[in-house]
């Protein structure tokens, strides 16, 4: 099988651009957006397949090393920033800003805290070098959904390791570079006490145990796998999986989904103003009716977006030392990262059946320049991505103990 290993690119421009800012980034995305993600999004959709051309376009533009810190070669984005290109991205093509978001998660734990390890940091300098891809494999069968537990133990024999895992879903596991995975600490660790390993692509093999044919999102193509590796120790990452969870896997998680989930509904919600113009056209001097749904739903949009960029600014305003980062660990701060995960998963699917309503049969029909199927499937993935009902239970027990300092 292809992976993405095997696409050559020009090393020079790779460099040039990995170590562009932010502005220059975000004008790639939308250029790239347009001319790639979105003349592939149908078939990627109709296919199941990867977003192949989209991701190495992310790469020839140096996008998926965004957030490596400048000293080691990348462009240093804040989350913020981040979660702005997975929004423009996913205006065009929902599966692809899922990967992108996906590969940021990890992405971060690396450049958050993997840098006091010297290994780690050398293969941060050579993601800049080939934009690789780092994908997630956190779940497991028989821990039912529950990423903070894990069956699966790491195995050490001297400097090398040894981890085999069987994982109700791999996302895009069979065309990343890497693979971040969940495990314990040891053969006699609790499920709790977990570690996160970097296993490169090369030093694993892939058994798929499950098909990926779902109703929306079909191009993130993540099905189950069994996954047999071994490596350097040097790749396990220093910190408790408990620590980078809480303080990058979780908010990132939350908050680049959101944007995401709100780019597919902007893109929904423009649809669906390009063809009410079309109805004011036609009848010049008069207010189509549509046009104020159009209003309200547009509301809907901003409440979304600025809910996603607060808690985004929040997080990067945090300062880098222990004290600070510890509030992330925090109750309150983990009822508002699920209270976001909810808010926009449920709003983004309400959001582009209000542009559905707004088009008509137009937006219903597939071969409609105003067809909002694949962005109706695609938001519905929201609320099963770590089910709400899960998100909803952990923050009602916290509720019971919690007080608002404010």
């Amino acid at each position: 099988m292809t992976t993405l290993l095997d696409t050559p690119e020009p090393l020079a421009a790779k460099l040039v651009q990995a170590a562009a800012g932010f502005a220059a980034l975000h004008e790639a995305v939308r250029r790239l957006s347009v001319q790639v993600a979105g003349a592939h999004a149908a078939d990627v959709d109709l296919r199941a397949r990867f977003p192949i051309e989209t991701v190495s376009a992310l790469r020839q533009a140096g996008v998926l090393s965004a957030a490596v810190p400048r000293n080691l070669g990348g462009s240093g984005c804040s989350l913020s920033e981040l979660a702005q290109l997975c929004a423009t991205l996913a205006q065009a093509c929902g599966s692809s800003a899922m990967v992108l978001a996906m590969h940021f998660i990890q992405l971060g734990c690396l450049t958050r805290h993997a840098l006091g390890s010297s290994a780690l940091s050398a293969y941060l300098g050579e993601l800049v070098e080939h934009q690789y891809l780092l994908a997630s494999m956190t779940s497991e069968v028989g821990t039912y959904g529950d990423t903070r537990s894990s069956i699966c133990a790491l195995e050490q024999l001297g400097g090398q390791f040894v981890l085999n895992k069987d994982a109700t879903t791999g996302s895009y596991c069979e065309y990343a570079d890497a693979i971040l995975v969940t495990c314990r600490r040891d053969a006699d660790a609790p499920a709790g006490d977990q570690l996160l390993v970097l296993v490169k692509r090369e030093d694993c093999t892939l058994t798929r145990t499950t098909s990926w044919d779902t109703l929306g999102m079909r191009g993130t193509c993540s099905p189950g796998f069994r996954l047999e590796s071994r490596g350097a120790v040097a790749q396990v990452v220093p910190c408790a999986y408990a620590d980078s969870s809480a303080r990058t896997m979780v908010p990132y998680s939350h908050i680049l989904w959101a944007s995401l989930w709100w780019g597919i509904a902007a893109d929904a919600v423009s649809r669906a103003a390009h063809f009410v113009r079309g109805q004011a056209r036609q009848r010049p001097g008069s207010m189509p009716p549509t046009a104020l749904l159009l209003a309200q739903v547009s509301v809907q949009l901003d409440t979304m977006k600025q809910h996603w960029q607060s808690a985004a600014r929040d997080f990067d305003a945090l300062p880098l030392n222990d004290e600070a980062q510890e509030a992330l660990s925090s109750m309150g701060w983990a009822l508002r990262m699920n209270s976001l995960k909810i808010a926009c998963s449920e709003a983004a699917p309400q959001i582009v059946h209000q542009a559905l309503q707004i088009v008509g049969i137009l937006g219903y029909k597939n071969d409609s320049p105003f067809s909002l199927g694949r962005h109706y499937r695609d938001a519905l993935s929201a609320s099963l991505m770590i089910s709400n009902e899960r998100v909803a239970a952990k923050s009602a027990s916290m509720l019971l103990v919690f007080k608002d300092a404010a």
